[in-house]
């Protein structure tokens, strides 16, 4: 288990490392807000798809493809029993911290946090499963998302949720996958280079988004906000999926997913939707930093499976 765990701590050092340069470039003002803004748009429209559709670039495979239903089933109900959790565990007098909290406590960082850790450690055979996460955890922002940020369940947009990067990419990629499509080499190609910057600059952009949070940690609910994140829903998703027999690529894959820290996007919707912005910033800079704490232990436990 030593061996695992020292492992994925490497892999999550480095991962801390390319943060802290983007911590740098903030306080040095090599970057800007509004060049960050246009580096996430492209990791998000450009980047992610190209990672997501070059990793089903392979032979179809009957067990692959039940893996892969194995994991879109296992996702599903992972959101399902942390939203259930989230509404019993999480609860504060104003309403407005408690709506982000509950939002943080369920969404993971599954696009940056754990897409390059899942390549690190797994390969394409990581991301392969991964991406069938963030496209659950797209289905799910734009609908519980919505709602309980919104507290309007009119503010769903069905457009919203089949027409996002996570969702069409993992589409394109299983359709391609199913039929043993290979996309011809000048595609495939520079798809292969784009998405090789999706570990360095999505990390970039957490350092430099964490230099102007505070780190000021107040009220009980944050705590558990931050122990449902960090430990519970990992945990979880290892015991379900060892109770029924699965271990091996896709519960590492799976828990990687799941031990990530509070999503980047958490502010973005409580910004969009009136909730606690301040708040928000503060849970994703807080559990970002302990992420390289849990993060290798859980996950070392997961590979040890």
């Amino acid at each position: 288990m030593l061996e695992n765990i020292f492992t994925v701590g490497s892999n999550v050092l480095v991962l801390f490392v390319l943060i802290a340069i983007g911590y740098v470039c903030n306080k040095t003002k090599i970057l800007s807000s509004a060049s960050v803004k246009d580096m996430t748009n492209f990791i998000l429209y450009i980047v992610t798809p190209c990672v997501i559709i070059s990793s089903y670039q392979r032979v179809f495979d009957k067990q692959m493809l039940m893996g892969l239903i194995i994991t879109l089933v296992a996702s599903f109900l992972s959101f399902a029993v942390n939203i259930l959790i989230a509404h019993l565990a999480v609860k504060d007098k104003d309403k407005r911290r408690e709506k982000t909290l509950r939002f943080g406590s369920v969404f993971s960082n599954c696009g940056y946090m754990s897409l390059p850790l899942q390549q690190a450690l797994l390969g394409e055979i990581g991301v392969f499963y991964g991406a069938t996460y963030v496209a659950v955890f797209q289905i799910m922002l734009w609908t519980y998302g919505v709602i309980v940020m919104s507290g309007d369940i009119k503010s769903i947009s069905l457009k919203k949720i089949i027409i996002n990067p996570g969702v069409l990419s993992t589409a394109l990629g299983i359709f391609l996958f199913v039929l043993s499509l290979s996309l011809p080499f000048p595609i495939l190609e520079p798809m292969k280079h784009l998405a090789s910057l999706n570990t360095p600059v999505p990390m970039v952009i957490v350092g430099y988004h964490l230099a102007n949070s505070s780190f000021k940690i107040k009220g009980l609910s944050v705590y558990v906000t931050m122990i449902l994140r960090l430990i519970v829903s990992p945990l979880l998703m290892i015991l379900g999926l060892w109770l029924c027999g699965i271990t091996g690529n896709i519960l590492v894959s799976c828990t990687i997913a799941a031990a990530s820290p509070v999503a980047a996007v958490t502010t973005m919707f409580s910004e969009k939707f009136d909730g606690a912005t301040s708040l928000s910033a503060t849970v994703v800079s807080v559990t970002t930093l302990l992420s390289i704490i849990t993060m290798p232990l859980i996950v070392g436990f997961s590979a040890m499976l």
